[in-house]
């Protein structure tokens, strides 16, 4: 009886410990709530499916260890594919900026063909020694004009070593990305 209390106990204890070691689930795709919004109701904005390193599309946070090197966080698994959950995201913030529901994602059809069309290629989006760095190229092309406008990006912003600061900072990285986006589609 008490080598069976003793067996079951270490197997409870196995289980809770396991529990313990149960992942954390992070998403970027909640738009930021823009500080200004236009109004611009006869502009239809396309935006293309946001592009992200390869290292992205793993589920796990992944960290630079050095320019060469990154490592994947244990416990801290993304809650979405972040091409998707960036595209989302980037609309999300697009509509609430110019107050308007005529921000599509591609495909996005005959009936709304859109006059700008807003393409994103994140080509580093990672923390590293203190920081998440978010590097990009945006394009914005006027479909009727034939207009285009290619742009760098690249910001740091302060965070810690654990993943639920990397992930508030990555937010507000991408924060300042759309904002910057949006400025680049109301100055067009």
């Amino acid at each position: 009886m008490k080598t069976k209390n003793i067996l079951l106990s270490s197997i409870l204890l196995l289980l809770l410990s396991a529990c313990g070691g149960a992942s954390s689930y992070y998403v970027l795709s909640l738009a930021s709530q823009p500080q200004k919004t236009y109004q611009n109701k006869a502009m239809v904005i396309g935006v293309e499916k946001v592009t992200v390193p390869a290292y992205l599309y793993k589920r796990e946070i992944a960290v630079a260890t050095s320019s060469s090197q990154i490592r994947f966080l244990s416990n801290a698994t993304w809650g979405e594919d972040l091409d998707t959950g960036l595209t989302n995201r980037l609309m999300g913030f697009l509509q609430k900026k110019f107050n308007q529901p005529n921000v599509f994602i591609y495909p996005w059809g005959l009936d709304k063909q859109p006059n700008i069309v807003v393409s994103v290629q994140v080509t580093r989006f990672i923390a590293q020694g203190g920081k998440v760095y978010l590097d990009a190229t945006w394009n914005l092309k006027n479909l009727k004009t034939h207009k285009e406008k290619a742009q760098l990006f690249s910001t740091s912003i302060e965070t810690s070593s654990d993943a639920k600061s990397i992930v508030s900072a990555m937010d507000k990285a991408f924060g300042v990305f759309e904002e910057k986006v949006s400025q680049g589609i109301l100055h067009f």
